[in-house]
């Protein structure tokens, strides 16, 4: 009966750790969904949205750093897509 009881409490230990890394990571795409939401709201003018007015956007803009270097790295592989797609697979 007690290897029964040890056998359960492993199985719920890891369905508990699933659950965990799977919440984890649900918050992970959140966080990085704001952030793209957040930098279009900012910088939005230059997808044709309506921009906030320039004296907020310039106090936001230090907010903007990490999200301005993926903008500048995915413009950079925009231009040469073949070597965006031979970069993931890591090809020398």
């Amino acid at each position: 009966m007690g290897k029964l009881v040890d056998k359960a409490r492993a199985a719920l230990g890891v369905v508990r750790q699933v659950n965990r890394e799977r919440a984890t990571e649900m918050i992970e795409f959140e966080l990085k969904e704001l952030e793209n939401i957040f930098t279009l709201l900012i910088m939005g003018g230059f997808v044709g949205m309506p921009a906030p007015p320039a004296p907020i956007a310039m106090e936001l803009l230090p907010l903007l750093e990490r999200e301005m270097n993926i903008m500048m790295s995915r413009s950079d592989f925009a231009q040469d897509p073949l070597g965006a797609m031979i970069g993931l697979l890591e090809i020398d």
